[in-house]
């Protein structure tokens, strides 16, 4: 087995992330297919043949498999290639230029999550070259449509081609978020991901002339309900991974920081001691969603003409619920909040899921983690957000969110995905490449 020449690799991985990212694939409406064909050219010079699978016009999906022995079940390496909307004009480079500036890769992508889809062919790859004996075959499936449901990629693979992507453990999105607490480091596995459930509220008014204002007014009614839905917390619900996460966190920590931090276990106090806690805010909304419930209105809908009151007014609200909780129950929460004049009702939903920790696989990482920071602490973390892991949990793939990156300091990865100005620095590209292939390395092989 050849020695790996790490700079030629970091190299290769650098041009693969600003290929993709130069490819325009935003979603709705996707055109993922440059980008699986791309993967699809890179892996057969590598003499690994990929498919590429069409759900529909230019919605295309990437399978590849490495085969080991089959002593162990399956390894998938899951990604997507489509991104989210990007307003070029508030960015300082152009979103799909993958432009190199101040030691960071510039571009739509570059966080969420183009960059794990390089990290993962060039493990991939490597693994091919270095001809490693793999007790268990590696997948690299590559998908269309994450950020819209999934319902041309993951989702339409699980019900048309199982067969090809069906595997004992998922590498996915959504973790390996380094972050430091009074000098001690930390790093992520996503092991839970929170449910969706969509709302409408609807407030009910009278209709009247704009010149005669009165107290029915249903945008009136319905922006005092949607003000205190915004400045009102939802209950806390503890659930394993937030109590192992929070008990991780005090864990490395002195006497004063331990208290804080194991306070946040506290319903009552939680909301009080989370904003003594010194962390960024990104973290401190993490937490925050990882304790409660969220609704988050996001569009408003009334009136046809600005002289007329319209006797409706609607809002339609992001709601993301814990596991453990179910649609009924949130919908309660929320209509104790808005009162029981406004009519609330769920749109869609998809459900939580939490994954158990005591895994071989979670087990690979914290040591691996503990290879390249010693001192640092692996904790299970909720996203708040949704995932393809979704798709994966029927199909009984335990899936753990991890994409190695470190905290620098300027601007927590978190605030990037989805952001103004994505962009990866060059020295989180490598640490996460090398991280993760000797978590792959290391799975596969032990």
């Amino acid at each position: 087995m050849a020695d790996v020449n790490w700079d030629q690799v970091f190299d290769e991985t650098v041009a693969h992330l600003r290929a993709l990212v130069q490819m325009d694939t935003t979603n709705p409406p996707g055109r993922e297919r440059p980008a699986a064909e791309y993967l699809a050219a890179v892996l057969r010079r590598e003499g690994v043949e990929p498919v590429v699978l069409e759900s529909a016009p230019e919605r295309a999906n990437l399978v590849a498999r490495l085969r080991g022995s089959g002593e162990g079940s399956p390894l998938m390496l899951l990604s997507h290639l489509d991104v989210v909307p990007a307003e070029a004009e508030m960015w300082q480079y152009p979103p799909f230029s993958a432009v190199i500036a101040d030691n960071c890769i510039w571009g739509r992508g570059t966080v969420d999550t183009k960059n794990l889809t390089a990290i993962e062919l060039m493990v991939l790859v490597l693994l091919r070259r270095q001809g490693i004996p793999l007790r268990r075959d590696v997948l690299l499936v590559a998908c269309a449509d994450e950020e819209e449901h999934g319902t041309q990629g993951l989702a339409w693979l699980t019900v048309h081609h199982r067969d090809l992507i069906q595997a004992g453990y998922a590498l996915n999105e959504g973790g390996g978020y380094g972050f430091d607490l009074r000098g001690r480091t930390y790093f992520t596995c996503q092991t839970a991901e929170k449910g969706v459930c969509q709302l409408r509220l609807r407030a009910t008014g009278e209709a009247g002339h704009g010149a005669l204002p009165h107290e029915q007014n249903a945008i009136v009614l319905l922006s005092e309900a949607l003000t205190k839905l915004g400045r009102t917390p939802l209950p806390v619900h503890l659930t394993p991974t937030t109590e192992r996460f929070i008990e991780g966190l005090a864990r490395g920590q002195g006497r004063e920081t331990a208290v804080l931090v194991r306070g946040l276990l506290d319903p009552a106090a939680s909301s009080f001691l989370l904003r003594q806690l010194p962390i960024s805010p990104a973290w401190a909304r993490m937490l925050h969603g990882m304790l409660h419930n969220t609704a988050t209105p996001t569009i408003l809908q009334a009136g046809q003409k600005v002289n007329v009151i319209p006797s409706t007014a609607e809002a339609l609200v992001d709601g993301r619920i814990l596991p453990g909780q179910h649609p009924e129950q949130f919908l309660r929460e929320v209509s104790e909040v808005v009162g029981p004049t406004i009519e609330v009702q769920a749109e869609y939903y998809a459900p939580p899921l939490e994954a158990d920790p005591d895994s071989p696989l979670y087990q690979t990482i914290e040591a691996t983690i503990n290879q390249f920071e010693p001192q640092a602490i692996l904790l299970p973390m909720m996203v708040c957000g949704a995932t393809d892991a979704k798709q994966l949990a029927p199909l009984g793939i335990t899936t753990y969110g991890f994409c190695p990156i470190r905290d620098e300091g300027n601007v927590s990865p978190l605030q990037l995905a989805h952001a103004h100005n994505e962009r990866i620095s060059l020295d989180n590209l490598r640490f996460g490449l090398r991280v993760l292939y000797e978590v792959v390395q290391r799975f596969c092989t032990q």
